[in-house]
């Protein structure tokens, strides 16, 4: 995985969370409550992601094979998808059940918070300490690539799927403390259960919230998207850069991985001689585009003889080709 995979962030948010989630769950079991018992799920579901992210990585980083030409980058954006299933399903709906049923518990047996009382309060802040430490070192790797973009358009827009997964895990991890510690702590206070379920209940409809952007994300990278405008306009300054190319006639890119994008346009090309000579020409264009682009490792010229541009009836030049 390369460094823009964030695998740093990655193995602090794993270490961190097998640490927190032990730590919830034997706060539960002495407990009893119910917003550290989803709170220790929610722990579970993020170790299990990061190792899923991991996996995702290392697998993407096979060979191309004849039946996967253009290689296995696109596995990472899948170990993502099913991190957010993951977190939907494991996460945020037991969070939900857990809330129903503490809920309705507390009409038959109400009360609080009997057994270690403030050993959940203890464990939470604790958690909060070990949490943001690790979002501290998500944010500080998402800052080394993601430049002068906002936060929302790192996260929409980055190739890389796993330092968004973990910041908007972190992030969740960090609400779901505040929820779950504000849910103990008027427990406590008020000896009424009610409030342990009400944080329950916040967990799982923020884990929920979560886990439907990370889909709605990734499922944008797994259908295919486009380079960045900004590798565009490079791409498209590169091929103009020469004189072997009058214009581009139409140009599409797709992202194969996060560090592999597809080039394929139609250029209208100069008259050449030869043949030999025109495919020199060719690959000092492709040539240029690699400089300018590293990540532009598979790319496609066919060249073409550019003649005038037709105006139809809605206005749109419509170039017409040899």
């Amino acid at each position: 995985m390369s460094a823009g995979g964030g695998t740093k962030a990655i193995v602090a948010a794993l270490l961190a969370n097998l640490g927190i989630a032990l730590t919830k769950f034997i706060a539960f079991v002495l407990s009893g409550s119910s917003s550290m018992l989803a709170e220790s799920i929610h722990s579970v579901a993020d170790s299990g992601n990061q190792m899923l992210l991991l996996l995702g990585g290392h697998r993407a980083r096979r060979r191309a094979t004849p039946q996967h030409p253009f290689g296995y980058g696109r596995e990472r954006y899948i170990y993502a998808f099913i991190v957010s299933i993951v977190l939907f399903s494991v996460g945020g709906l037991f969070a939900l059940y857990e809330a129903y049923h503490k809920w309705h518990e507390q009409r038959e047996h109400p009360g609080g918070i009997e057994d270690w009382p403030w050993l959940p309060v203890a464990v939470l802040i604790i958690a909060v300490i070990l949490e943001s430490s690790s979002f501290r070192t998500a944010i500080k790797e998402s800052n080394a690539i993601r430049g002068g973009a906002s936060w929302k358009d790192f996260v929409r827009h980055a190739k890389a799927p796993e330092l968004p997964v973990v910041l908007l895990e972190d992030l969740a991890a960090l609400l779901g403390l505040i929820f779950a510690l504000v849910g103990v702590s008027m427990t406590l206070v008020t000896d009424n259960g009610y409030w342990d379920a009400a944080g329950t209940a916040a967990i799982g409809l923020l884990l929920v919230t979560i886990a439907i952007i990370l889909a709605l994300e990734t499922k944008s990278l797994l259908i295919g998207e486009a380079a960045s405008p900004e590798d565009v306009r490079k791409i498209e300054q590169a091929v103009a850069d020469g004189p072997e190319v009058e214009r581009i006639i139409h140009m599409k890119t797709l992202h194969l991985g996060p560090e592999e994008l597809l080039v394929a346009a139609k250029v209208a090309v100069r008259p050449y001689e030869t043949a030999a000579d025109l495919a020199e020409g060719i690959n000092s264009v492709e040539a240029r585009i690699r400089n300018a682009v590293p990540i532009a490792r598979v790319i496609y010229l066919e060249p073409d003889i550019y003649r005038n541009a037709e105006q139809p009836a809605d206005g749109v030049p419509q170039l017409k080709e040899a």
